[in-house]
């Protein structure tokens, strides 16, 4: 874990999106562009393939840090999302050292 600890830890961003379709269409570029300007290192993100909401695994040095990002997501701002969870994860290497 020791490379893990100086870059961050790691969150997954886990969410479904209100049923308003026109709505999230409208946000989506502002959504995509949010998470793109942050040009975090380790991100990760995508919606589902039904387009009902999507996962995003980032960096963050703490849970509160990681709750701010999302904050200020589009989507979140616009009030689009139905359920969210956020959760650190474990990131297990089997490489060689």
């Amino acid at each position: 874990m020791g490379n893990q600890q100086n870059r961050g830890q790691r969150f997954i961003y886990f969410y479904f999106n209100r049923n308003e379709p026109e709505r999230i269409r409208q946000v989506v570029p502002a959504h995509v562009e949010y998470w793109r300007s942050l040009n975090m290192e380790g991100y990760m993100g995508g919606p589902f393939t039904d387009r009902t909401g999507g996962l995003i695994s980032f960096l963050a040095s703490s849970l509160e840090a990681a709750e701010e990002i999302m904050r200020h997501d589009p989507f979140v701002s616009a009030d689009l999302i139905e359920q969210k969870w956020i959760k650190e994860r474990i990131v297990e290497s089997h490489a060689a050292a």
